[in-house]
């Protein structure tokens, strides 16, 4: 592999499109080396659309105080494309602005242009328009899919190109795709993206990257490999160095945190092993990314969901250096002081800027509203329903009406619901579906007369990672009642775009407490400043000030707070605008100093139980496979003896290879007959024994949500529940299972299974 490549750079100091390059950078034999000296990257992940635009050079002297020399920013395709052929580079969008200040600012910059993302962002940066076609294969040499992100990537070239360290700007590396041996293994179509790069003028050098267990599947031995992991690092090394001999070592992804998920407890990065981490690379010469070095906020409603259906918060704190509000944190403070002993000749930290100022305001009520029934646009009839995309709908709600006739009760059901579906009979709520817990179907009560039916569903984020991102909006047909399909719908677009929420009609007169509303009212600040908008009272759906969507909330935590940046508020009145999905009784909002980030209320929760109830009935089963894990982290692949089927997938943990009570999974993937991983489109764990959702984030989902980072650990805090521990996934159809993946726990710790039992079957539990 040639890893020497020498590439002229431009001056750092000045933007020019025909300056003469004065600097050189080379990928060498151990180092990155800049006009022929040793540069150890010290890199951080910002993302300027989760910053405001006013706010990204304060960022950035945060990131540089830190003693960061690099930053890392990812280029989100829908936020740059939200229509086919129609290209956004103004205000947040504005990635270009964000690149010169950083240079202004002394800092390289390394571009991650897609065309995927995944950061927990909708879709993971995939254009939503794409779903318009019924049968494209994302992330694949689908001309459908592989037209679209050649035109994005040459359009990124002509805005970005010019901004290369080879053009006079900072960009000193560009990525090609993200994570794909997370995905695929198409050498060929990672090489398809490599040439979209090269032909729109990328001529920096290119690099991909992977956590190393999954490096080998799609890689390219002529682009230069970077590895992504958040602990172990010697053995990440170790891996990395056998696929790629030669080169400087870089963790592409190192995680000093990790993200939010609704329902679940804010993380918390350990600060111990996070600086020993950092150490050991920096010690050993090697080069790194935090990420996130400042997550700060998915605005609008950006956010995404973690595979098979985790949505995400809007808060992107991820307990990194920087918070959510640009605060120097602790660890902002111990990885400075750390940084500061490894400076390269010539290199001084800054003071960090001073920190924005703070305001608050008392208890304001919202008095006028706007009944979502009663500001709908004109009606689109369609004899069945679709999915929102099939209405040239991308983003915010959407509503389905139809009549029912006269009759006794009876079941609702849809095929699946994306994702929640509040469902209305003249008017009245009669319950909820709910993708959660793959809760489609609902009683209607009896009617003595016809009655109109609503299905009013909020998407929540299409999902970020895996197979499942084709993931289509909405009311998912057939739609039955009482066994029997029904037909003659009425559907209602409800973006909540500008336009939309111009155009409401408010009044003073209260709707009853759950129906869906647009509330609005106004408080008032003497001096300007950033606020956290307290919404415990309100209970689940989106928030607005001055026209800024400031993203979702929802009671059930662990979030509880908006952050309102200083710079989109005014002195004097500022509107809010909060529409709340499923009702409240008390309609006022405060101005908090600080967020609260770490709140769980399950008690609010409409669902009424993080998992039902069932009976097991592993008594009478029989294993179909019985094993011993090997000892360590890495991945491992069991082949079963004879294929199995059934609908239920059933992890019996019978110790530990530490001998702790303990057990923890960081992913399991099921492989079909041919031995090629199962969908997660619809699983749901149905069953566990026991999980930690008090000291940390351990519940079960995180086993099969595609992160290999976070996992599923049996209680430790409050209780030590003994062996067996158990954990069921309900699959949502009988499939054929040839065998499995295991991922062990990352990192130091307890939970890493020795000998299992493996059941599968129809009848594992009962209800």
């Amino acid at each position: 592999m040639k890893l020497i490549i020498a590439l002229v750079l431009a001056s750092l100091t000045s933007f020019a499109a025909d300056l003469t390059p004065q600097h050189t950078f080379t990928i060498g034999t151990n180092d990155f080396l800049l006009d022929g000296q040793r540069l150890q990257i010290r890199c951080g992940e910002i993302h300027a659309a989760r910053v405001p635009m006013e706010y990204w050079r304060h960022r950035l002297q945060m990131a540089k105080a830190m003693g960061l020399n690099t930053v890392c920013a990812y280029l989100f395709w829908n936020l740059h494309e939200p229509k086919p052929g129609e290209y956004v580079w103004t205000g947040q969008a504005d990635d270009a602005e964000f690149c010169r200040i950083a240079q202004e600012e002394g800092l390289w910059v390394i571009l991650r242009p897609g065309p995927y993302a995944c950061a927990e962002w909708e879709m993971g940066g995939t254009p939503w328009w794409l779903l318009k076609y019924d049968d494209i294969k994302l992330r694949s040499r689908d001309p459908h899919y592989l037209n679209a992100v050649k035109s994005y990537l040459k359009e990124v070239g002509r805005v970005l190109g010019p901004l290369q360290i080879t053009h006079g700007g900072p960009i000193i590396m560009a990525q090609v795709e993200n994570e794909y041996g997370f995905y695929g293994r198409d050498a060929g179509y990672m090489n398809e993206i490599r040439k979209a790069l090269l032909d729109a003028g990328f001529d920096v050098p290119l690099f991909e990257c992977n956590p190393p267990d999954v490096m080998k599947n799609g890689m390219l031995t002529n682009l230069f490999q970077a590895a992504n992991f958040g602990s172990d690092v010697q053995r990440n090394f170790a891996k990395l160095r056998a696929l790629q001999p030669q080169g400087p070592l870089i963790c592409s992804e190192f995680y000093p945190g990790w993200f939010d998920t609704w329902g679940a407890t804010h993380h918390y990065g350990d600060q111990t092993k996070y600086l020993a981490n950092l150490k050991l690379m920096l010690d050993d010469g090697a080069s790194f990314s935090i990420y996130m070095a400042h997550g700060g906020t998915t605005f609008g409603l950006w956010s995404g969901c973690d595979r098979p259906f985790k949505p995400d918060t809007s808060s992107y704190d991820y307990d990194a250096p920087i918070s959510e509000a640009g605060w120097a944190t602790p660890k902002f403070y111990a990885t400075r002081e750390l940084f500061s002993r490894y400076l390269l000749p010539g290199e001084k930290l800054p003071e960090p800027p001073a920190a924005n100022p703070v305001v608050s305001f008392a208890p304001v009520e919202l008095t006028e509203v706007a009944p979502v029934f009663a500001n709908l646009p004109p009606a689109i009839k369609d004899e069945t329903p679709r999915n929102m995309e099939a209405y040239d709908q991308g983003y915010g709600c959407i509503l389905y009406r139809t009549k029912i006739p006269a009759g006794a009760a009876a079941t609702l059901e849809a095929t699946a619901i994306h994702d929640f579906g509040y469902v209305f009979l003249d008017g009245q709520r009669v319950g909820i579906l709910d993708r959660r817990n793959a809760n489609s179907k609902v009683v209607l009560p009896a009617r003595s007369q016809e009655a109109q039916l609503d299905i009013l569903v909020e998407p929540q984020g299409r999902i970020n990672f895996g197979p499942e991102m084709a993931d289509r909006k909405g009311l998912i047909a057939p739609v039955k009642l009482g066994g029997e399909v029904l037909t003659g719908w009425e559907i209602y677009n409800l973006p909540l775009d500008e336009q939309m929420l111009a155009g409401l009609k408010y009044t003073n007169i209260k709707p009853p407490a759950n129906a869906p509303a647009f509330w609005r009212g106004t408080f008032t600040l003497d001096k300007v400043g950033d606020t956290f908008l307290d919404l415990h009272n309100w209970g689940k759906g989106d928030v607005w000030v001055n026209g800024h969507c400031l993203g979702r909330y929802w009671n059930i935590g662990p979030t509880q707070t908006a952050y309102a940046p200083g710079c989109w508020l005014h002195a004097g009145a500022n509107e809010i605008v909060i529409l709340d999905t499923i009702g409240s009784e008390n309609h006022t909002v405060a101005g908090l100093e600080k967020p609260v980030l770490n709140e769980l209320h399950p008690e609010r929760d409409f669902a009424r139980t993080h998992r039902p109830v069932v009976k097991l009935n592993l008594d009478s089963a029989t294993p179909v496979h019985t094993g011993t894990f090997a000892p360590g982290a890495d991945t491992q692949e069991i082949k079963f003896a004879a294929p199995a089927t059934g609908k239920y997938f059933c992890l019996e943990s019978l110790n530990a290879q530490d001998g702790k009570p303990y057990a923890a999974v960081a992913e399991l993937d099921l492989l079909d007959a041919s031995g090629n991983a199962i969908s997660h489109n619809g699983w749901i764990i149905t069953y566990v024994d026991s999980e930690e959702r008090v000291a940390e984030d351990g519940s079960a989902e995180n086993a099969i949500d595609g992160q290999t980072a976070n996992f599923w650990h049996t209680e430790w805090k409050n209780a030590q529940p003994d062996y067996p521990h158990r954990l069921i996934l309900n699959l949502g159809q009988t499939q054929t299972i040839s065998g499995f993946r295991y991922v062990p726990r990352q990192g130091e710790g307890s939970g890493r299974i020795k000998d299992y039992r493996i059941y599968i079957g129809d009848t594992l539990i009962s209800h």
